[in-house]
């Protein structure tokens, strides 16, 4: 078991994706056009007056922590819920077979915006292309299908954007894309891993057909500085 995944955004911007970074100490972000998540190394005062000092104005913090933390002293609870982080360890030895995907960069930032919209796989913005490879499937020329890659840890690619216009779902189209970018993971020496809600029991299932168990479950945070704090 790697402890890394255990807080994987901290973990992820102190390691191959810092040159994203924002923040100071014991505390980082990732710029909210590229995904809304912070990060501190440990629940403690510091690392909470660290996240607060480059915290947009107004905004929360979202934490992927390992537990259902207590709230720290000048600080409210805006959500908390559950993940589940599943992990990909061996390809399926069934290749879905559907049509070919290609691959996606920021000049089809319109199109994968568009997509995520009707599709709502989670957050999305007009920089999270540039986090890492995207690919998708094409139907007369509209996307209608995208998966693509998130956070990164040292020997570990967090797969996301998973998503199918409505109109194109029932073929297969994400458990080919997510198949795809597993298997460029393998290729590069690195292992899978993906988070999804653990009310959504057709995706949970899905993954575990691909391949996926689930590793543990992780606490999603929501919580932001109380009115008149001190930073």
């Amino acid at each position: 078991m790697n402890d890394s995944l255990d807080n994987p955004v901290w973990n992820a911007l102190v390691g191959p994706h810092s040159r994203f970074a924002l923040g100071r100490g014991q505390a980082r972000h990732y710029p909210r056009e590229m995904a809304p998540f912070s990060a501190i190394a440990r629940a403690d005062d510091k690392a909470y007056a660290d996240l607060a000092m480059d915290l947009p104005n107004g905004l929360e913090a979202r934490l992927f922590r390992p537990t259902d933390e207590p709230l720290p002293n000048g600080w409210i609870g805006i959500d908390a819920f559950p993940m589940l982080q599943m992990v990909m360890h061996r390809l399926p030895s069934e290749v879905p077979s559907t049509p070919q995907p290609v691959d996606l960069s920021i000049h089809d930032r319109a199109s994968l915006l568009e997509l995520a919209q009707v599709a709502k796989p989670g957050p999305f913005g007009s920089r999270t292309v540039e986090l890492g490879t995207f690919i998708g499937v094409r139907d007369n020329g509209r996307l209608v299908a995208m998966a693509g890659e998130r956070m990164r840890i040292s020997g570990y690619v967090e797969l996301s954007a998973i998503a199918t216009h409505p109109e194109a779902r029932g073929r297969g189209l994400a458990r080919s894309l997510t198949y795809c970018l597993a298997n460029r993971a393998f290729a590069r020496g690195e292992t899978p891993f993906l988070h999804v809600r653990v009310e959504n029991t057709s995706a949970v299932s899905v993954y575990r057909r691909l391949g996926f168990e689930i590793r543990r479950k992780i606490w999603v945070l929501w919580r932001k500085p109380a009115p008149g704090a001190a930073p």
